[in-house]
């Protein structure tokens, strides 16, 4: 196994290379740094003020150091400053991770265990009008756009009820969990029908299995099968899924954070976009690169650890 993620981490240094270089053609190429520090400070900018904006950003260089310059920090996680607010980048995503945290992970424990609960349960009920139902209602969560459900429950549940406050989020003990709910709610929300589909999938598949006729042929009960035979067969499919969605808990939910107000990291690469924030950016889709190839090698290590039959190699 050791040389085998030997590979996979050298294989990941091409992709890497690629993802930066994109990124420098795209925010020092297409559009170069003296056009993006006179947008930031202003048509009224010197240019001496500019040319000590460049400076001090270290973007006075010429483009092939410009970009080893930039590459390097990247790889030694120096991201610098951020070119709109001058405050530190990795500074930045200290304070950005934890909200980002906070609103993620709650929302994808609930959201896995009843999606998988619900599934089980539709298997249970296999082709039955409640199963049909069930499929039915799946579809139609899966039909409603995200921001429908944000502005539902903003407007009905945060500003007509006020149930939960509707914009904002602070740190305050067991009080940060009223900012919390109602945007984890949605988050599960949106992606239950999405899930309870795929998994119930994933389950109907295994319960036509050989081994799982076997079973019942020997007498054991149907939850019996589907908790201990079917639930742990599945597992390999529910790793590919689950596993590979842990790069939105480190960098937050894009929408959700920023139509809430919640400081995550998802609110801050919005803004970088919005704002021309290059260096912001340019990290964020370094991290969120980084962050997709070691899920990936993660999802491996885990069929392994899943399904003993399988060996990396």
């Amino acid at each position: 196994m050791t040389s085998y993620i030997i590979r996979r981490l050298l294989y990941c240094v091409p992709i890497l290379f690629g993802v930066m270089l994109i990124t420098f053609v795209l925010f020092f190429i297409v559009q170069p740094p003296r056009a993006r520090a006179r947008a930031i400070l202003g048509e009224k900018a010197t240019p001496q003020q500019i040319d000590d904006w460049l400076h001090k950003h270290e973007y006075d260089k010429p483009l092939p150091k410009l970009f080893v310059s930039q590459t390097w920090k990247l790889v030694t996680f120096n991201f610098g400053l951020s070119d709109k607010t001058n405050r530190p980048i990795a500074k930045t995503f200290i304070d950005g991770a934890v909200p980002s945290l906070c609103l993620t992970v709650p929302a994808f424990i609930a959201g896995f265990f009843m999606a998988v609960g619900a599934s089980l349960y539709l298997v249970l009920i296999r082709y039955s009008a409640l199963d049909r139902f069930g499929v039915f209602v799946c579809v139609a969560l899966m039909s409603i756009p995200p921001m429908v459900y944000m502005f539902i429950g903003q407007s009905a549940l945060a500003l007509h009820f006020a149930y939960f406050p509707a914009y904002g989020f602070e740190i305050r003990g067991f009080s940060t969990a009223k900012f919390l709910l109602l945007p984890v709610a949605l988050i599960v929300v949106m992606h239950f029908g999405y899930d309870v589909r795929m998994y119930r999938t994933i389950f109907l598949e295994e319960i036509t299995q050989d081994y799982v006729r076997t079973a019942f042929s020997k007498g054991v009960s149907q939850l019996r099968v589907l908790f201990v035979h079917v639930l742990k067969n599945g597992m390999i499919s529910l790793i590919t899924l689950v596993v590979t969605s842990l790069p939105a808990l480190i960098m937050g939910s894009i929408l959700v954070e920023n139509f809430f107000g919640i400081p995550g990291l998802g609110n801050a690469l919005v803004h970088a976009i919005q704002t021309g924030d290059a260096a912001m950016v340019n990290a964020l889709v370094y991290l969120g690169a980084l962050l997709y190839l070691g899920s990936l090698l993660l999802t491996d290590i885990l069929y392994a650890v899943a399904d003993p039959r399988i060996r990396l190699s």
